[in-house]
């Protein structure tokens, strides 16, 4: 090495202030938190302690919002005895009461009058006939004559008088008598209007009982008296012309003129009934109903009545006067820990046989633990609303809070840090406890867990934030167009009037829901050390820090992690495994070279390698610093845990061969002798395990190894073995399809006959699809060009690799 390049060593490490590197070692009592099991009893304990607190204590049915003429969906039953005034039941005794109040009618004497009016004019009429047609050789003139006084007559009156009727009227021949039979008849018609005639319809339902009605006398004053019907009035009529003394023919003919003037007189006086109606109810008293303890107010399935809805608001009065707030007989706490035990317990079950790895690692407990408490909580939030004194007032309201409960927080947290199959999970929880809460409601049960599995299936392959916010509205949309539907079908009353607010309740507590699970995720991100595709996608921009770094400083290492990362990447899509972490992590994996690139064979230029002058445990130490440099790096831009794993872990516990054989060969004594062992190798031989190596080699293997983790998870492992076939792809000096195939299988021949991937989670069967797809990507990137035809004076130019 040069004189230069030593003191540049030199300033870079004794001269210079010592720096204190991060690493990624987790404290021993970080590690007792997540592994210890007696922590994770501890958080199941605490989950179905919070949920039972959440779900059951001051939880009653009383407080559900219902509202009248609408199905019921749960059975309330007094939870303790009150009274209170029926406002319902006092406006229907009143009711009964007031029916019971006979009508009061007015005699109307107009039909009289005017049929006396016309009479008179008849008889006028006929008296002026007799004196105009006294001769009998007149008879056609005077017939045509007497139709037409008829047909006045009847037009005055609409009545139906013939002309025989009226001739028989004329019978009578001395005007004296006939003048006296007019007279007595119409006293006999008034006679008949001042006692009052009534319709059929009015009569009473019993055949010859005595009709009574309440009548307006002149002075005012009401009393109550009977009233003739209409055929008692033509009786009465008949009777009194036939005492007239005249033949049979006349009285007929009488009775037929008289009887047009007989019509019922009895007219309904709304104002006189309303003031006897108003009189009499003021002896009526409030009604007071009294309610025992247990007594059912509410029954499920069947439309609520004024009185039952009067009933549950007046206890809701009381208990808030009263404080005196008691649990349902439904609601016992006993049974309420049964049913958290059986769920979560039940969750437990399905993390063990889906995702172990969940059930091992007390973070991860914990990160549902907290998200269902914090759902839950938000739901016992929007059921207290209920039993604010607004609510109970303003009942249409409260049944808007059902249906702002955002059931699918969890749900969607849990898909997005865990998965899918945890967040499905969570929905049905939740929806559960959710529907418990709210009186056992099995449309809301369904509705919510509709609505979750929405959000969840629209955040698959979850990339932007923006779309965390239209999973969650697209949930909210669910419930509104479901509520339409129950709507419809279960208000009998106008749905228009609430159900559309219902709907926007709905639908806003969707998009409430996605923005305030954006500004949370980051926090719960760094808090439980997940990292989300959203993250990982952001980290994936070429402009990041340590990119553009590692872009200016190391060039050469910066395009062997994009050609890693491709590697990675596409062989992570093969096995179904994390394609966007494996790409991500291999951009980063080598950024500890940034620090001394010039020690790695893709940054060397002009031909100087600094390895030359070095000797090999320094040049070892060199290399292997990397990583270490990397892990500090990655922790002061705050990387996400995956990204230094890989970083960690992408090396394994490798040995640098080429450093190690040079180191053997360098201990070699002249002649071929060997350098003696010292007393502490002698004291500690090598153990069943280890590498032996001939006699001549005193080199310390654990020197030229790299300080590991082996890789522990599938886009780890998939890293390491696309580091070493990309490194090695280099040596090739042709490239070809069984050249490249030969590489392949000796690279993951070598790394599984080290161990590298005995803690790695992959199969046979996956290594055998990653060597397929590093054998694809690997000959589609190492293609050959066509040589051209060389020009005049100049060699031809062979066969390039790109």
């Amino acid at each position: 090495m040069s004189l230069i390049k030593n003191l540049k060593l030199l300033r870079g490490g004794l001269l210079s202030p010592r720096r204190v590197r991060k690493t990624a070692e987790v404290s021993a009592a970080l590690e007792f938190l997540e592994k210890n099991r007696a922590i994770a009893a501890l958080i199941f304990i605490a989950t179905v302690a919070a949920i039972v607190l959440i779900s059951s204590v001051g939880v009653g049915t009383a407080d559900l919002p219902v509202l009248p003429n609408q199905l019921a969906a749960v059975r309330i039953v007094a939870s303790t005895p009150f009274s209170y005034e029926s406002n319902v039941k006092t406006e229907q005794a009143r009711e009964q009461f007031r029916n019971q109040v006979p009508p009061v009618y007015k005699l109307d004497f107009s039909p009289l009058q005017q049929f006396e009016k016309n009479l008179r004019e008849l008889v006028a009429q006929l008296e002026k006939l007799e004196h105009d047609y006294p001769n009998p050789a007149q008879r056609d003139a005077r017939q045509k004559a007497l139709e037409k006084i008829v047909d006045d007559f009847n037009a005055g009156g609409l009545y139906r008088t013939s002309v025989d009727d009226v001739a028989g009227l004329l019978s009578i021949s001395e005007a004296k008598a006939r003048f006296n039979i007019i007279e007595n008849g119409l006293a006999t018609l008034h006679e008949i209007y001042n006692e009052g005639v009534h319709n059929s319809s009015l009569a009473s339902a019993q055949p010859g009982a005595i009709t009574v009605f309440q009548i307006i006398k002149g002075n005012g004053e009401i009393a109550q008296r009977p009233v003739q019907s209409l055929d008692e009035a033509l009786t009465f009529l008949r009777i009194n012309l036939a005492a007239e003394g005249i033949s049979r023919e006349a009285t007929l003919a009488l009775f037929r003129i008289f009887e047009n003037g007989v019509t019922p007189n009895l007219v309904y006086d709304p104002a006189a009934t309303g003031q006897l109606q108003e009189k009499a109810l003021k002896s009526l008293k409030k009604v007071i109903v009294s309610v025992v303890r247990g007594q059912t107010i509410i029954e499920p399935g069947i439309t609520v009545t004024p009185e039952q809805y009067e009933m549950l608001v007046a206890q809701r009065r009381f208990l808030l006067a009263s404080g005196n707030v008691e649990l349902n007989e439904d609601l016992q706490l006993f049974g309420r820990v049964l049913l958290v035990l059986a769920m979560v317990w039940a969750s437990v079950i399905y993390i063990r046989i889906e995702d172990r790895e969940t059930l091992q690692s007390n973070g991860r407990l914990a990160l549902l633990a907290l998200v269902v408490i914090i759902n839950l909580t938000l739901v016992r939030l929007t059921y207290s609303l209920s039993g604010l004194p607004y609510f109970i007032e303003h009942d249409t309201t409260a049944s808007i809070l059902p249906y702002t409960v955002p059931t699918a927080f969890a749900p969607i947290i849990v898909a997005i840090l865990i998965d899918a199959g945890s967040g499905i999970f969570m929905a049905l929880l939740v929806s559960i406890f959710a529907s418990v809460i709210y009186g056992n409601r099995l449309d809301l049960l369904v509705l919510t867990f509709l609505a979750s599995m929405v959000a969840i299936f629209s955040c698959r392959g979850l990339r932007k934030r923006s779309r965390v916010v239209r999973a969650a509205g697209l949930g909210g949309l669910v419930v509104a167009l479901f509520v339409l539907l129950i709507g419809v079908v279960n208000h009998p009353s106008p749905w228009w009037s609430i159900v559309p607010a219902q709907m926007a309740a709905g639908l806003g507590t969707g998009l409430f829901t996605g923005v305030a699970i954006v500004g949370l995720l980051p926090v719960l991100e760094g808090l439980f050390k997940r990292t989300t595709d959203i993250t990982l996608l952001e980290l994936s921009d070429f402009n990041h820090p340590l990119l553009r770094l590692l872009q200016m400083e190391a060039p050469g290492t910066y395009h062997h992690s994009l050609i890693v990362a491709q590697l990675a990447e596409n062989a992570a899509n093969a096995i179904d495994a994390n394609p966007l972490l494996a790409r991500v992590c291999a951009q980063f994996h080598d950024i500890g070279k940034i620090g001394k690139p010039e020690y790695f064979s893709e940054n060397q230029r002009n031909g100087f390698n600094p390895h030359e002058t070095n000797n090999p445990s320094l040049s070892a130490l060199i290399i292997k610093s990397h990583v270490k440099d990397g892990v500090d790096m990655a922790l002061k831009h705050k990387m996400p845990k995956p990204v230094i794993d890989v970083i960690q872990q992408h090396h394994g516990t490798t040995l640098l061969r080429y450093f190690f054989e040079r180191a053997k060969h360098e201990t070699r004594g002249p002649f071929g002798s060997v350098t003696p062992f010292s007393s502490q190798e002698k004291a500690h031989p090598p153990r069943r395990g280890d590498t032996i190596y001939p006699l001549h080699s005193k080199v310390s293997e654990v020197t030229y190894r790299y300080d590991g983790p082996k890789p522990q998870f599938k886009e780890s492992a998939i890293i390491m073995l696309a580091d070493g076939v990309e490194a090695a792809s280099r040596s090739l000096r042709k490239v070809t399809p069984q050249h490249l195939s030969e590489l392949i299988e000796q690279i993951f021949r070598e790394r599984i006959a080290d161990g590298q991937l005995d803690e790695s989670p992959l199969t046979f069967e996956e290594i055998t699809k990653i060597k397929s797809s590093f054998n694809f990507t690997m000959l589609n990137m190492l293609h050959s060009r066509v040589a051209y035809p060389p020009g005049e004076g100049k060699p031809e130019p062979r066969s390039q690799t790109s």
